[in-house]
């Protein structure tokens, strides 16, 4: 089977090279940069294609000789990509994280049969998984809580704080408004509010604040408590809202010395290397995510927890495993025929379908990471 990986960056390079390792896959990387394409094939005999994924063309000639796509391009690209994808027949995994509806696109994805697996990483993805695992073995689902970040393993200051995917994705996460489900309601608050502190194994102490994790979960499972926080070193929310609230996160231009800058273009110039992993740095991811119900005219709460670090043997960074292998074990259960449909499939979906949570798990397992249920 012929797949090709749109966008060689961390995430888009261990998918790569987690395909390439499977002698049913003929794998393809396509992306702008040259370098990271000339990387992957010296290090790794995977073939590369130079694309530019801002240019419908360019992506319709990528994928044109594909028989499975996997999308790994920036969000503000993702839904266009995805629409092309679909619209040349194509079958995909997606793990763009756009922030567009995907269910806009199912029509499409049904009259052209092709089936999209979307938001398919770590969070929003395995957590999603999960949670649809969780309340579909309930009679009632009351409360869904996420909890989930990606971290150094060495924080240092400023910001103790290094961003192990895209930078600019990750600045998206402070400014965009977060949604969730409070007593069967929509809400809607700035990012980056309602702050707790928890414990978690391995890394300590955490704060956890809201931001628009839900995504496709507000649609698709009923329960009237849903909130997804995003976990990161005490301290580094409060300085994120100062940058945001002073308008350095901010697009519109405003003019110096008779010349219009964007705020945001000077801050991530100037963050961007700041929030760089060094070489030998390690990271660490951590997700919990906790569902509770009624079964049997009982109460039952199930907890998962995943701590993950950078594989030092591969290199690859744990973000870079726990998205991104996601999406491999994902494309592997699409590619055995075992999703029955075209359309759009959210993670969550995959749940109810015999086999697939069984599937994805024992992959991810394969692949060394794993996966701590409590039931209570």
């Amino acid at each position: 089977m012929r797949i090709i990986v749109l966008g060689a960056g961390r995430v888009g390079a261990a998918m790569a090279r987690d395909l390439a390792a499977d002698e049913a896959f003929d794998v393809t990387v396509a992306d702008r940069d040259p370098n990271r394409l000339e990387w992957l094939e010296s290090s790794f005999g995977i073939r590369g294609e130079r694309f530019d994924a801002s240019v419908s063309s360019t992506v319709g000639r990528a994928i044109a000789d594909a028989d499975l796509v996997i999308s790994a391009v920036p969000g503000f690209l993702g839904h266009r990509t995805l629409a092309t994808i679909l619209e040349a027949g194509k079958s995909v995994v997606d793990i763009a994280f756009f922030p567009e509806d995907p269910f806009t696109l199912d029509e499409l994805a049904k009259r052209m049969q092709a089936t999209a697996i979307v938001d398919c990483g770590v969070a929003p993805g395995l957590s999603n998984l999960l949670v649809g695992y969780a309340v579909g073995d309930l009679d009632r689902a009351d409360r869904v809580e996420i909890y989930v970040g990606g971290l150094p393993a060495d924080p240092q200051p400023p910001y103790e704080y290094r961003a192990v995917f895209s930078p600019i994705d990750v600045i998206e996460e402070y400014t965009r408004p977060a949604r969730f489900i409070h007593e069967g309601r929509l809400v809607t608050k700035p990012a980056l509010t309602d702050i707790e502190q928890l414990d978690f194994p391995v890394v300590g102490r955490l704060e956890a604040f809201i931001t628009d994790g839900l995504r496709t979960l507000m649609q698709t499972i009923d329960c009237p408590q849903m909130i997804e926080k995003t976990l990161r070193y005490p301290g580094h929310a409060e300085k994120m809202q100062l940058l945001r609230e002073t308008g350095f996160f901010s697009e519109a231009p405003i003019e110096i010395d008779g010349r219009e800058i964007r705020p945001i273009d000077v801050s991530t110039a100037l963050l961007f290397p700041l929030w760089q992993l060094r070489e030998g740095e390690e990271d660490i991811t951590v997700l919990r995510v906790i569902v509770e119900g009624e079964k049997d005219g009982d109460r039952l709460c199930r907890t998962f927890d995943l701590v993950d670090r950078l594989n030092r043997p591969s290199g690859v960074t744990s973000m870079a495993r726990t998205t991104g292998y996601m999406a491999t074990v994902a494309a592997r259960f699409l590619a055995s025929g075992g999703v029955p449909e075209s359309g759009i499939f959210a993670p969550e979906m995959l749940a109810g379908i015999p086999g697939a949570v069984d599937f994805i798990l024992s992959g991810l397992r394969q692949r060394g990471i794993a996966i701590e249920e409590t039931v209570s």
